[in-house]
């Protein structure tokens, strides 16, 4: 992993666009200084200076191989739901697995093959369709395969890694490696083993039940998701919760959901849930997120954990 002084900046996005794009294969995406408020479900962030959307994994090889040669930084992107990029941008190439080959999701002797790009919402619903239980707390996840696994998202209980067989990811040199979980370190919130690899694609396991039982467990999921969680844009849950608690209850009892900065505000459904009530910046979302912390380190002695993803410029 370089440090920051090792990094270079793209003196030319534009320029550097141009350069890339003769060496990935056609419909790979390659735009500079491409706004990600488009692509993160809080709806704020500035332009990364090479956002690219490879076709196919020998594009994002090439990709890779770019930013090495480029000195570039780089980031891989989920569906930009449990992330805040700042105002500024982003410096360097954003990679999003996009793409039908990164997307897919396969039946295969009784387990789910899925692409890193794949959103959870279909794994659910074709785990349901052949009668695969385990996985319907993915359903309302807004995230994708790989930012799971990264993240190793969870709700209702369940945790991804928990449904994980193996997976194949790629190393920054362009090396592909399958591995199990017990290979990795998987925390809460966090796979310290994915640090420095590019989740590819995993095979889910779960349990036979029928399609109709795992359907009303998934209708049951949703009403109390959306009986407790706003629908304006969010980036998820803003805190990890403590050893004490939920951070929702804690910011709750401490009276503040409501509370405002600029278009960012603690929502009222749920206290561990910051949205954009429309205009918000990344400097509305990071003060606030400042001021909640601030408040709860004073009143409880508990030092919140961001569980968003900050990234910087």
């Amino acid at each position: 992993m370089k440090t920051s002084s090792e990094w270079s900046v793209l003196a030319d996005p534009t320029m550097a666009a141009a350069k890339l794009a003769p060496h990935v294969t056609p419909g790979t995406a390659v735009r500079a200084m491409e706004p990600m408020a488009r692509h993160t479900t809080l709806r704020v962030g500035g332009p990364a200076d090479l956002y690219v959307e490879p076709a196919d994994e020998a594009s994002l090889v090439q990709v890779l191989a770019f930013c090495r040669e480029e000195k570039a930084r780089l980031f891989i992107l989920g569906r930009g739901s449990n992330l805040l990029v700042q105002d500024e941008g982003f410096r360097g190439v954003i990679v999003s697995l996009k793409s039908p080959v990164f997307e897919r999701v396969e039946w295969k002797d009784g387990r789910l093959v899925c692409g890193a790009g794949a959103r959870l919402k279909t794994v659910a619903v074709t785990a349901r369709r052949h009668g695969l239980a385990g996985l319907e707390f993915l359903e309302g996840i807004p995230g994708s395969v790989g930012g799971a696994l990264r993240m190793n998202a969870g709700a209702m209980g369940s945790a991804t890694w928990d449904r994980v067989e193996q997976i194949r990811s790629m190393d920054f040199h362009g090396n592909a490696v399958i591995r199990k979980p017990a290979d990795l370190e998987i925390g809460y919130r966090h796979c310290e083993g994915l640090r420095g690899q590019i989740a590819l694609e995993c095979i889910f396991t779960g349990h036979p039940d029928s399609p109709e039982a795992i359907g009303q467990r998934m209708l049951e999921h949703s009403r109390k998701r959306w009986a407790s969680q706003p629908a304006a844009p969010s980036a998820g849950c803003a805190f990890k919760n403590p050893a004490q608690g939920s951070a929702g209850k804690i910011i709750d009892e401490l009276g503040l959901k409501g509370l405002r900065v600029g278009g960012a505000l603690v929502s009222r459904e749920h206290g561990n849930f910051i949205i954009n009530e429309g205009g918000a910046t990344a400097r509305d979302v990071l003060e606030l997120i400042g001021l909640l912390r601030e408040r709860v380190r004073e009143a409880r002695a508990l030092e919140l954990q961001p569980e968003i993803e900050i990234l910087e410029p």
